[in-house]
């Protein structure tokens, strides 16, 4: 009921024009709205800076903006939140001074004047963004609509984070944004600057997985053009569990994380203890901390998983079409990738065979790449982004 009332025009113009109104009121000074992946997640760059504040800016109240299907995460966390359309939420964030989000509003949402909207955004770009994605595949949406939505958003931005200068260069083209950049590091990184042996422990106990094992990390992205319908996309293993199981089972453990627009929910109860499903686990930085290894694709996952200094194998079996012909990238990841790329279930096997033998550190392509993407992460970040916001 509340999702065809959220896609009502009318109501949505009832919507806005009570957003106006309460955006009139005087500001909150010190309070911070909070929201990551459409309100749905207790995570990413704007958790980070939430903990952060949390602890160093004791006078801001801090408040996270969440869709009615989180309310369990938030109250598990003990986090405070307004829930999304609520009266509570209307009265509250058009009021607040700052917003910290790391994806898109909605376009009827319009920034009251006095509001500081800090873009942390959620990934260094592999893959093409915004305005430079040359066609939409996306379902339901036309390509000039989804530009013309990003550049109505990014006009509300008043800061931008950046993880590196080539993130910068990027983001300002294809945001069409020309306001200021925060470069800065990524918040959500700054735990990885110091792994730490108690959040493998804790996760182990947590998933029942036996200490001894290793752990092997599947990240895959999502595929433009394959869905069911608008907003509801699919993804099919191309490696077959049964396999990987008889060659890594004996000392590996294999969890799976997929991406967030990927709608399916998988069974993996035929793998049970070997196969983990970690698609919603809230906090992927403790997945990273955990795995000695990553597979993944075009997801920006690798960029943080590189801090770790471990193996990355990239699983590109389709890699000609999603860069010919869905999406195209910034950079040649055949030549630049910290890891090799491999298109089949035998070459995948193969590559994390060898890997797991080897020193990532000592593989020149892999210390270019650190040096290119990793320098500002030292753990200092999210200071830098907060103290940046705040002046």
């Amino acid at each position: 009921m509340l999702k065809n009332l959220k896609n009502s025009k009318f109501l949505l113009k009832v919507f806005r024009s009570i957003f106006v109104v309460m955006g009139w009121m005087p500001k909150k000074k010190k309070l911070v709205m909070f929201e990551s992946f459409h309100a749905k997640q207790y995570s990413d760059n704007p958790r980070a800076i939430y903990e952060y504040m949390k602890e160093q800016h004791k006078d801001y109240q801090l408040l996270w903006s969440i869709d009615k299907q989180s309310i369990k995460l938030f109250d598990d966390f003990q986090v405070p939140y307004v829930t999304r359309f609520s009266l509570q939420w209307f009265l509250t964030f058009p009021r607040a001074k700052y917003w910290v989000n790391n994806v898109r509003l909605p376009g009827w949402m319009p920034k009251p004047e006095g509001t500081v909207y800090v873009q942390t955004w959620h990934g260094t770009p592999l893959k093409k963004l915004g305005l430079d994605i040359e066609q939409i595949h996306m379902p339901g949406t036309k390509t000039d609509t989804y530009k013309r939505n990003f550049i109505n958003e990014s006009r509300n931005w008043d800061y931008l984070v950046s993880p590196n200068a080539y993130s910068t260069e990027i983001f300002k083209r294809a945001f069409h944004y020309d306001g200021q950049v925060i470069e800065s590091g990524y918040p959500r990184n700054d735990v990885l600057s110091i792994p730490s042996e108690d959040v493998v422990k804790s996760l182990k106990q947590k998933l029942g997985i036996p200490e001894e094992k290793k752990i092997m990390l599947y990240a895959p992205t999502w595929r433009d053009n394959e869905f069911h319908k608008k907003g509801k996309y699919k993804f099919n293993f191309k490696f077959d569990l049964e396999n990987w199981k008889r060659e890594f089972g004996s000392e590996w453990v294999l969890l799976s994380r997929m991406h967030y627009l990927i709608a399916e929910n998988f069974d993996f109860s035929a793998h049970e203890g070997t196969v983990y499903d970690v698609s919603s686990y809230p906090d992927i930085r403790e997945l990273y901390l955990s795995a000695d290894l990553l597979i993944t694709d075009y997801s920006s996952v690798f960029f943080d998983f590189a801090i770790l200094n471990r193996p990355i194998v990239f699983f590109m079996y389709d890699l000609e079409t999603y860069r010919d012909e869905l999406r195209g990238f910034y950079m040649n990841i055949q030549e630049d990738a910290p890891g090799p790329i491999v298109q089949t279930e035998e070459e995948l096997f193969q590559a994390i065979n060898e890997l797991e033998q080897s020193n990532v550190q000592s593989n020149p392509t892999f210390k270019s790449f650190k040096t290119k993407f990793s320098s500002l992460e030292d753990g200092h970040a999210t200071k830098r982004v907060v103290q940046a916001f705040l002046k």
